[in-house]
C-alpha cells in the first residue's frame, strides 16, 4: 500500500506570480522507498500538442517509510495559469515516490490577482475573423 499526500497552507488553491506556495507532503508506505520527489510544474491540456515544464524540484532522499515534511516553492513570473476553448495551462504539484512511481497531484491557478485568465473568442463586428480575448 502507498499513500501520499500534499497538503497547500489553509487549503489554498490560487496564488498570484511570485508568491511563495507552502504546505506539507506526506506518506505512509508499507515498504520503504528509495526516494520521494516533490515537482512544481506546469502543464498544458486540451487539443493539440500537449507540453510541460518543471520549474522545481525537492527530493528526500532516503525517507522513512512513514513522514511527513514541510515544503515552500517561489512561484515564477509566469507562465499564467489560462483555458480556453481548444487548450488550456494548468500549475499542479506532485508528489512521486520512487522506484514504483506512485503518485498524488495537486491543481492550483497562478496568475494576477491569483486567478486565471479565461481565453474567449470574439467575432469582429465588420468580419469573420476570429480574435482572442483575455477577461479575467
Amino acid at each position: 500500500m502507498m499513500d501520499l499526500k500534499i497538503e497547500l497552507d489553509g487549503g489554498r488553491t490560487a496564488y498570484a506570480p511570485a508568491e511563495k506556495i507552502s504546505g506539507q507532503v506526506e506518506w505512509d508506505t508499507d515498504k520503504q522507498p528509495q526516494r520521494i520527489e516533490l515537482r512544481l510544474f506546469w502543464f498544458t491540456r486540451g487539443k493539440g500538442t500537449e507540453d510541460a515544464g518543471v520549474v522545481s524540484t525537492m527530493r528526500f532522499d532516503q525517507p522513512l517509510a512513514r513522514d511527513t515534511r514541510p515544503f515552500t516553492f517561489p512561484l515564477p513570473e509566469a507562465p499564467y495559469s489560462f483555458s480556453g476553448k481548444l487548450i488550456s495551462l494548468v500549475w499542479a504539484l506532485e508528489l512521486i515516490a520512487y522506484p514504483s512511481k506512485d503518485v498524488a497531484r495537486v491543481e492550483f491557478e497562478m496568475g494576477p490577482g491569483g486567478r486565471e485568465i479565461k481565453l474567449e473568442s470574439v467575432q469582429d463586428r465588420g468580419s469573420a475573423q476570429t480574435w482572442i480575448s483575455i477577461t479575467r
